[in-house]
């Protein structure tokens, strides 16, 4: 995607607290990266370049990635890996997967292998201990799929601890209310890709703004054909920090565009600080 359509790239800086969090990982430091969309059309191979150095020259202590590292086709995920192999952080790489990436019957497996080989570990309902015991970091299987099922892994953990989670989209996050999860990390809106100034993002506006179109014209561009609430319910949640219940969830706005592009929602790397 021309840097025209998608906005220059954007690094979000939060500090998330973490009740319970031992004084050991006071300062702990996460960056965030989903929806790369890596298929040649809808992500630049500069500004990919560019979101691997700035996740570098942050010195986090994890990298995770939430999803849709490709678009249908799983194939280029081998040209993908060569790039993402040059991540770097002290504790590891770690992946969930999105819709996008179980497209096919052989996506699955083929994009966690390609990861795999270049020793990002791909969490799908299991539980990894980068930083021990104390903070486990869950990832889910993505949420349209028949194997979402969080209380299969949820159940195994220790309430009294807190915990992160990964999961593609955030739409889980009102059914993982029944747990405690200190940080849910999101991505799969793209951010809505296109935000009014001073009232949020656009596609909560879409179905009254659409309906008074006439039908000819929404035939005629793809993207007024579909239905957003098919991709996403709690579009309130399309980005940035969110309470839900108790919980805390952040919702990434990804590297990836689609057509039409971007309008005041600039492709996103986060760096994320935790503290108690």
């Amino acid at each position: 995607m021309h840097w025209l359509l998608s906005g220059p790239l954007s690094v979000e800086k939060l500090t998330v607290n973490i009740a319970g969090l031992p004084a050991s990982l006071q300062g702990t430091k996460l960056v965030h990266m989903s929806d790369l969309h890596y298929d040649g059309k809808r992500l630049s191979e500069k500004m990919l370049e560019q979101a691997i150095a700035v996740s570098n020259e942050a010195e986090p202590d994890l990298v995770v990635l939430t999803g849709d590292y490709v678009t249908d086709d799983p194939s280029p995920i081998h040209r993908l890996v060569l790039r993402l192999k040059h991540l770097q952080s002290s504790a590891g790489v770690y992946a969930v997967l999105g819709n996008h990436d179980i497209y096919y019957t052989h996506s699955k497996a083929e994009v966690t292998a390609a990861f795999e080989s270049i020793d990002i570990k791909v969490l799908w309902n299991e539980i990894a201990y980068p930083f021990g015991k104390e903070l486990p970091l869950v990832g889910l299987a993505d949420y349209w799929s028949r194997e979402f099922k969080p209380e299969v892994v949820m159940n195994q953990l220790d309430s009294t601890k807190p915990c992160i989670v990964l999961s593609h989209n955030p739409d889980s996050a009102e059914k993982l209310q029944k747990w405690r999860v200190d940080l849910q990390l999101s991505g799969h809106t793209h951010g809505s890709q296109i935000v009014i100034p001073g009232l949020g993002p656009a596609v909560i506006y879409y179905k009254p703004f659409v309906r008074k179109l006439p039908r000819k014209l929404r035939r005629a561009v793809p993207f007024l054909r579909g239905d957003c609430s098919t991709v996403m319910k709690h579009w309130e949640w399309a980005q940035g920090f969110h309470k839900v219940g108790t919980n805390q969830l952040y919702v990434n706005r990804g590297l990836g565009t689609y057509p039409p592009g971007r309008l005041f929602c600039p492709p996103e790397v986060t760096v994320i600080t935790l503290m108690n």
